[in-house]
């Protein structure tokens, strides 16, 4: 007798083990058809798992959280069983889930080309509408390995070899078609309705350059094919917003071989920075924060003592000097901890909170930079709060309402919170921890504010509160952090005097709102799709003459605008208005003013939104009056 208990804490009972699709068919015919895996004690499972024991039971549908993974995971099998029947002898690797879908890695003389695709989803297709049932066994290792080098899977037989002993080894078998995988999969190939083969690229075997070269495939699976559609169109606006083609059309930056992930800033991008950057220069200053400068490289033995040593070398650059060792810093928390320590403080001096726009270098692979998105050398809008426990939550409920006015200001009104717990890499015991994460749910209640939590996400010192935005086009970035740190500050000796002369570490909490400057300039560039509002866009508005005869008018307007501190000038080149208004469009510069005789005669100038509205003729000080209204509104 089996006693099955549902999520609704309903029990069911079963004269012999029934497999989990026998527990959603005795519930309702319509769930048993809808469902895709299970769920047995909390591990996610196939249908076909017998329930040998009492148990918890959830039945996994395309409504649940876990169904897309699924999807996908199978979808990689159906794309590696579409090779193998077009390709015979080609060798399949690995093929894991990856955000928004999934790739396989294949081993064979000729890799493949973006040509070869089409064939391949077709067999795709062409299997799925099979609905070929997927079955499920286990294999001693022995067994496993002969069973794929017998087939010729000579990577399977290594993969095999890298398993712990004691975990078990099952395969799944789809029609001829049979892969190594921990499952759980899909009952029927029947399920894997919407997927797309999106690019072919180049894979070391096992990551590693010394090893040789795979052929990779990526593609995208969804629930259905309106969310594959939505996905690939925003796909195609992501391509016409992608930041460093925008970057380079606006000659706004550009990035070499000489200096990889590390940016050069041509005039108008360093315009864009600096407006950021005097903006969230004004928000601390009115938040009480001291601005600070540290130095670039600090000697390892703080960087040791930090605890960054050992949980971040791989991560950071070198140098010597005199026969000592320096890092480049990676972060700027051991600094601002060396500003607070030179000085005796009182807990009355508490919070003391530093600010800088500080400089960081970390190494990241080369294979993962990208753009401004993810570069080597970049600036932090980072500070750091020295504070005791008491006053963790209002410094964390401040930091909120900060941030969330920020996003506000740059144009991101739908933001998420996510809560990240302790990592399996960390510093400091489990007291430590409990009490570190309770400071920030608690806060997080204080200020009213709904959040998700992510096991094993936060910083080795400390969990985090990070801020998600979302973008124009729907895609979600991680920005923002607040962490709360109780054992850096006595790793590193600092100290404050409390109420009972008693001395005490105080509590470090490190919060950045745009994080890395070039990544929040990235995404504020493919959000605005470089149509930047008039606050921040590196020219405001270009004065066009239509003839020589208005060239002083021109200059005269755009003199006095720029003496009202806007950022304008005079196009007086010898061109055809047509041409001059087309091309300050394409720049994307929010106002074109075009004077001609009329304009002159009467000190008045001719508007025209980027957008291509006519705004028709007003008098200068009305303009100006009309710019200076919308340069002011964030």
């Amino acid at each position: 007798m089996i006693t099955v208990t549902l999520p609704d804490n309903s029990t069911k009972t079963f004269d012999n083990p029934p497999s989990v699709r026998d527990v959603a068919a005795s519930i309702g015919a319509g769930l048993a058809k809808a469902a895709i895996a299970g769920k047995l004690d909390g591990k996610l499972v196939d249908l076909s798992r017998t329930v040998d024991h009492d148990a918890r039971v959830e039945i996994v549908t395309e409504k649940s959280p876990e169904a897309l993974d699924i999807i996908r995971h199978s979808t990689a099998h159906l794309l590696a069983q579409a090779v193998q029947r077009l390709h015979p002898g080609t060798q399949v690797t690995i093929g894991p889930v990856v955000e928004n879908g999934f790739y396989y890695d294949f081993a064979r003389p000729e890799p493949f080309k973006p040509e070869d695709l089409p064939a391949i989803e077709a067999e795709m297709k062409k299997i799925a509408a099979e609905a070929l049932p997927v079955s499920r066994s286990v294999k001693s290792r022995d067994e496993a390995t002969k069973f794929f080098r017998d087939m010729g899977e000579e990577y399977k037989a290594e993969i095999i070899e890298s398993i712990p002993s004691n975990e078990e080894l099952s395969l799944y078998t789809q029609g001829e078609f049979t892969d190594l995988c921990r499952g759980p999969h899909v009952p029927d190939t029947g399920k894997l309705k919407s997927f797309k083969l999106m690019k072919v690229a180049g894979a070391y075997w096992r990551g590693d350059s010394n090893n040789e070269m795979l052929s990779r495939i990526y593609g995208t699976a969804w629930l259905n094919d309106k969310d594959l559609k939505a996905y690939l169109t925003q796909l195609e606006e992501a391509e016409k917003r992608d930041h460093r083609r925008i970057g380079k059309q606006l000659d706004l930056f550009h990035m070499q071989e000489e200096a990889p992930g590390m940016v050069f800033w041509h005039p108008d991008g360093w315009v864009i920075w600096q407006q950021v950057e005097q903006y969230m220069r004004r928000v601390y200053r009115d938040s009480g924060y001291r601005e600070v400068k540290c130095p670039s490289i600090l000697d390892v033995s703080l960087w040791k003592k930090s605890g960054h040593w050992d949980n971040y070398k791989d991560n950071m650059f070198f140098t010597e000097s005199e026969k000592r060792v320096y890092a480049v810093k990676p972060m700027n928390c051991p600094g601002h901890v060396q500003i607070y320590n030179d000085g005796l403080h009182s807990y009355r001096d508490l919070p003391i909170r530093y600010g800088e726009f500080g400089s960081c270098t970390r190494n990241e692979p080369s294979g993962a930079l990208h753009g401004l998105m993810r570069v080597r050398a970049f600036t932090q809008d980072d500070g750091h709060v020295f504070c005791t426990e008491e006053q963790v939550e209002s410094e964390v409920v401040e930091f909120h309402r900060q941030a969330l006015k920020v996003y506000e200001d740059f144009g991101f009104r739908d933001v998420g919170l996510m809560l990240a717990l302790r990592p399996d890499a960390r510093i400091g015991d489990d007291a430590i921890w409990d009490k570190s994460e309770e400071a920030l749910r608690s806060a997080l209640r204080k200020a009213g504010a709904e959040w998700k939590e992510l096991t094993g996400e936060g910083a080795f010192y400390g969990p985090k509160i990070e801020y998600h935005l979302r973008d124009a086009i729907g895609r979600d970035w991680q920005l923002g952090t607040m962490q709360v740190d109780f054992s850096m500050p006595g790793r590193l000796g600092a100290e404050y005097v409390d109420e009972q002369s008693r001395k005490r570490h105080p509590v470090m909490l490190h919060r950045a709102i745009v994080g890395s400057m070039e990544r929040f300039l990235g995404i504020l560039i493919e959000h605005h799709a470089g149509n930047f509002p008039v606050w921040l866009a590196p020219l405001q508005a270009v004065v066009l003459n239509i003839t020589d005869a208005q060239a002083d008018y021109a200059a005269q307007v755009a003199g006095a605008l720029a003496g009202q501190r806007f950022r304008a000038r005079a196009d007086l080149r010898n061109e055809k208005i047509g041409y001059k208004i087309r091309e300050h469009t394409l720049q994307k510069v929010p106002y074109l003013l075009v004077v001609g005789d009329r304009e002159r005669e009467s000190g008045t100038v001719s508007v025209r939104a980027r957008s291509g509205e006519d705004l028709g003729n007003m008098p200068l000080p009305a303009f100006i009056e009309r710019l200076a209204a919308e340069n002011a509104t964030r």
